[in-house]
């Protein structure tokens, strides 16, 4: 059985958010289906959007794991951004949580080192 994914993040303002998620993300969006959403596709059929709605921005929680956590975050962070909080579970898979200007949580998680 196949899973397909597209997980939204509500934001206020577009051109900023689209700015920010591009350096998270590491390029521009996929696609912009009209002028209110902006569409990253993370692996086939997985995308993440944002959506112009002030009344509910900041409240998105959303997690993401990759193969390689480090090579991901010494990409983030040659794009200037840097994690805001950092985890290690006690079977040793790690998270880092991003926060984007109106207080979104964008998770990456992997392995133990």
């Amino acid at each position: 059985m196949g899973v397909d994914l597209f997980a939204g993040i509500p934001v206020r303002d577009y051109p900023s958010a689209v700015a920010w998620y591009e350096r998270l993300l590491g390029g521009p969006p996929a696609f912009l289906p009209n002028d209110t959403e902006a569409v990253w596709e993370l692996a086939e059929h997985r995308y993440l959007y944002l959506d112009v709605r002030p009344e509910h921005a900041g409240h998105a929680m959303h997690t993401v794991f990759v193969d390689d956590l480090d090579a991901r975050l010494a990409a983030i962070a040659e794009r200037g951004l840097e994690p805001a909080e950092r985890e290690t579970y006690d079977n040793g898979v790690r998270k880092v949580i991003f926060r984007d200007p109106d207080g979104n949580e964008i998770g990456f998680g992997g392995g133990p080192v």
